[in-house]
């Protein structure tokens, strides 16, 4: 029973350290381009969650914000800093990047919202600091709730697990026999 509670807390922990990390990944090489990106994606929320910065943001929870990253990463080695970039992600990059790659695939998968958003610019929204308070503490109070349900199923099991050395578990013991007993016998006869 005990190992069930400390695995249980082993795994929430585990987990939520995956939650509370901010990992992404990039292709640049410098590290100063590779900080630039760091810091760029720490600023800008994810386009499907924007409860996490886009750094956050994978391929499979959102497809947009992935190619966003890799858009990022191809004003980086354009030259661009952190400063302009984020300042272009608000106020829009102009006509000058519909030549980009990423364009050219958000307009051919009919994505001219997107399209529009990049050169255009996304607002002030696109900048605010993500509040992932609500979320965090939101995950932690699951997990609670969860390792509580844990804890009372395992105590309810073994209040109803008869006591094998108490004159009643006998007694229920040897019904349970004879009831099995008698099952067996009904069937072999059938």
């Amino acid at each position: 029973m005990t190992y069930r509670i400390i695995l249980g807390i082993l795994l929430f922990f585990g987990s939520a350290s995956v939650l509370f990390s901010q990992k992404t990944t990039t292709n640049l090489k410098e590290e100063k381009q590779i900080q630039t990106f760091l810091k760029v994606t720490e600023k800008i929320r994810c386009i499907c969650l924007p409860s996490l910065p886009i750094q956050s943001c994978s391929f499979n929870m959102c497809a947009a914000s992935s190619y966003l990253k890799t858009f990022i990463e191809n004003r980086i080695k354009d030259g661009m800093g952190e400063e302009e970039i984020i300042s272009k992600m608000e106020n829009g990059f102009g006509d000058t990047v519909l030549q980009d790659p990423i364009i050219l695939m958000f307009q051919e998968n009919g994505n001219q919202g997107m399209v529009d958003s990049i050169v255009y610019g996304f607002g002030p929204k696109i900048l605010a600091k993500p509040d992932d308070t609500w979320i965090n503490a939101t995950l932690l109070g699951l997990g609670i709730l969860g390792l509580f349900g844990i804890y009372r199923y395992g105590t309810k099991k073994s209040k109803d697990r008869p006591k094998l050395d108490s004159p009643n578990s006998k007694e229920s013991l040897a019904s349970t026999t004879d009831a099995i007993k008698e099952k067996i016998r009904k069937f072999e006869e059938s």
